[in-house]
């Protein structure tokens, strides 16, 4: 079972708090590691230059990843722990390198000699309080310009073990978070109990970051992808996508995250959403992006859908073992009719869903980047739109690790301004889960999002089949 929600929502059983840190002088020497030229990837640096634009905030605008895991052992062997934070370090260089802007604007690497880093426990005594353990989590984690900027931990409950591991955005994405916490089973388990073969070999995410900048240099506003990418957004009266109801972020100030998690399909009712999908030629990536188009029909009468989807950069085997942030926005638009039936919309959603996989090469980041100050495309300095991610975890390695733990995934309660949507296939089931700003006139706007998207998927559900395995096409109100 996984859980997904806020930091504030997380509630850890009581137990004895142990927190591995870098020690005093590991982080000394840190601070003193020489510039390296693998510069920061095009979506670390936004990150970055958005974190510093707003380092006044009183609380933590960047965000925080917090992957916890709830073992059946009363017994965490703390030597052992340290040694599989050091593997774990040495194995995903993105941990060895920390981040600062020079006088002359540029975001600069430094990478840490692996000599240099030590991590060791901490021990706080029994801790009852759940919310004494969530500050003390969020607290004792710094920010993105430290190099430090992760933490790992257990929680000892006498019959079980919460462990955890807290990390900046900056080093990680969906599926590193989920690779964070198979390979701590896979290195613990080889420490405790050997015999089983080392894990398969993690790319470095540094090679990476060099690759994706000297392809992104190469483009220019004549690139095909470019220019395809800027159709689109001139298609879209000249703006970036947006969330299709209102949202209450019209006023100054900031604005926190808040969180919801629902069902959309049981398995059964998810093996028929597939079937529906196959049935026109589509895939259940292809269902998802239909559903969100309905729903967008449904509540403002829209012709065009525009979203826009995070996708995975990952190309080879090594790089599918590697922690980092390898993540790039890939457009999913299309015209539907107000009368369109569904099988039709699943068609066209899948269309268009591959021919967004086409632009992946073609950061977005990079484009606007390329826009002329006389652009008629005008884009505010840490711009954001909404996205929906879909991933299919059923066939993730080490998924049935899942089956016999307590898991969560929780984000902090960060700024917000969009609403951005997680659609996770799991073995339990489809589930939503949404993070968007804490206004008022959000809450009620996302209510009525999520029950139209709900609606949507289960009207897929219940589209016929023919015989022959095609969908049959039923025209929708």
């Amino acid at each position: 079972m996984v859980d997904f929600g806020l930091i504030d929502e997380w509630e850890p059983a009581p137990g004895r708090l142990v927190t591995w840190f870098a020690t005093p002088e590991s982080s000394r020497r840190a601070a003193t590691a020489p510039v390296h030229p693998a510069p920061p990837s095009l979506q670390q640096e936004q990150y970055l230059r958005l974190a510093d634009r707003h380092s006044a905030a009183d609380f933590r605008f960047s965000g925080l990843c917090l992957v916890t895991a709830r073992l059946p052992t009363g017994q965490l062997d703390r030597a052992a722990m340290t040694r599989v934070i050091h593997k774990f370090l040495m194995r995903h260089n993105t941990f060895r390198t920390w981040f600062d802007i020079d006088a002359g604007g540029t975001v600069r690497r430094h990478l840490v000699p692996e000599a240099d880093i030590d991590f060791q426990p901490v021990d706080y005594g029994r801790i009852d309080n759940p919310e004494a353990i969530r500050t003390h989590v969020e607290k004792t984690t710094p920010g993105p310009f430290d190099w430090d900027c992760f933490t790992f931990g257990a929680i000892e409950h006498g019959d079980s073990t919460t462990v955890y591991l807290a990390v900046d955005h900056l080093h990680t994405d969906g599926l590193g978070q989920y690779l964070s916490a198979v390979d701590f089973a896979h290195l613990y388990a080889a420490e405790m109990w050997g015999e089983l073969e080392p894990p398969a070999p993690a790319a470095s995410y540094l090679d990476y970051c060099v690759a994706e900048r000297a392809l992104s240099d190469q483009l220019t506003l004549a690139s095909p992808g470019v220019r395809k990418w800027l159709e689109l957004v001139r298609g879209n009266d000249n703006r970036l996508p947006s969330f299709p109801l209102d949202l209450g972020t019209g006023t100054d100030g900031y604005h926190r995250s808040a969180h919801r998690t629902l069902q959309l399909l049981d398995p059964d009712q998810g093996e028929r959403f597939e079937q529906v999908c196959r049935a026109t030629g589509a895939d259940f990536a292809g269902g998802v992006f239909a559903a969100a188009a309905l729903t967008e029909r449904e509540l403002t009468g829209t012709d065009y859908y525009f979203g826009m989807t995070p996708l995975s950069t990952r190309t080879s085997a090594a790089e599918n073992n590697s922690v980092g942030w390898y993540v790039t926005l890939v457009p999913v638009a299309f015209p539907l009719g107000p009368r369109t039936p569904a099988t039709r919309v699943i068609k066209l959603a899948q269309h268009a869903y591959d021919n967004g996989l086409l632009l992946a090469p073609t950061s977005f980041h990079r484009v606007l980047d390329l826009l002329p100050a006389d652009s008629e495309i005008k884009v505010e300095p840490g711009w954001v739109t909404p996205m929906i991610s879909f991933i299919d975890a059923r066939d993730f390695a080490g998924h049935e690790l899942f089956d016999e733990v307590s898991a969560g995934v929780f984000a902090n309660r960060a700024a917000s301004e969009e609403a951005l949507i997680w659609i996770n296939r799991l073995p339990s089931g489809t589930t939503l889960s949404v993070i968007y700003p804490d206004t008022t006139v959000a809450h009620e706007s996302v209510d009525r999002y999520l029950s139209a998207m709900r609606s949507a998927f289960l009207a897929i559900t219940a589209e016929s089949i023919s015989p022959g395995g095609v969908a049959r096409a039923h025209r929708v109100p």
